[in-house]
C-alpha cells in the first residue's frame, strides 16, 4: 500500500504540531509549512494527495494557496482550516481552491480524521479513474493501429437478433494475428522493463 501524506500549512508552529499529534496514529507521512510560499517550494519537490491550509497568513492567503494548487496539482485534495470563519472566506475558499472541507479552529479531532480518511479514498477513486482513462487511450490508439493494418477489423456485424456475425477466417490470418500480439506484447514489456 502506497503511503499517504498530507501537507499543512500555518503560519503558527502550534496549530501544525497540533494537527500532527492529532494525527500520529493515523500512519499518514506529514509534511508542513509556515507560509504558502513555502508549501509551493515543497509540492515542487514532494507528491502529497491531501493539502490542508490556514485561510489568514501574512503574505499569500490560504485561498489564493489552493487556487494555485488547484491549477498547478489538480489532483490534490484540498480542506481549509480557520480560526476566524465566515461566510466570505468559505466561499472565497470554495471560489477559488474548490475545497473538500471547511475547518474551523478548534476542529473536531474525528471530524477531521473521518474527513480525511474520505478526502484519501476520494484521491484513489480520481487516481484510479485517471488510470483506466490512459488505458482506454492506449487501446483505442492499438485499435487505430490495426484499423489501418488490416480495415474492417475493428467492425462488428450483428445481426437482427444482435448475434455478433464471424467473417470465415483461415488458419493463416489467425496465426497473423496471435504473432501481432506476441509482437506487441514484447514490445510492451520492453517499454515497463519487464521484458
Amino acid at each position: 500500500m502506497k503511503k499517504r501524506s498530507i501537507l499543512i500549512v500555518d503560519d503558527e508552529p502550534n496549530v501544525i504540531s497540533s494537527l500532527t499529534r492529532t494525527l500520529a496514529d493515523e500512519g499518514y507521512e506529514i509534511f508542513s509549512a509556515t507560509s504558502a510560499e513555502q508549501a509551493l517550494k515543497l509540492l515542487e519537490q514532494t507528491k502529497v494527495q491531501v493539502l490542508i491550509t490556514d485561510e489568514r497568513m501574512p503574505g499569500m492567503s490560504g485561498s489564493e494557496l489552493l487556487g494555485i494548487v488547484r491549477r498547478r496539482y489538480p489532483h490534490i485534495v484540498r480542506i481549509m482550516l480557520t480560526g476566524k470563519a465566515n461566510l466570505e472566506d468559505a466561499m472565497r475558499a470554495v471560489n477559488q481552491g474548490e475545497i473538500f472541507r471547511f475547518f474551523t479552529k478548534p476542529w473536531d479531532p474525528y471530524e477531521l480524521k473521518l474527513s480525511l480518511w474520505n478526502g484519501f479514498e476520494k484521491y484513489d477513486l480520481e487516481e484510479e479513474q485517471r488510470l483506466l482513462l490512459a488505458a482506454i487511450k492506449r487501446q483505442r490508439a492499438e485499435m487505430a493501429e490495426l484499423e489501418k493494418e488490416y480495415p474492417g477489423i475493428t467492425r462488428v456485424r450483428r445481426d437482427r437478433n444482435a448475434v455478433v456475425l464471424v467473417q470465415d477466417i483461415t488458419p493463416e490470418d489467425i496465426e497473423e494475428i496471435k504473432a501481432w500480439c506476441r509482437k506487441l506484447q514484447e514490445t510492451e514489456g520492453s517499454d515497463t522493463g519487464d521484458a
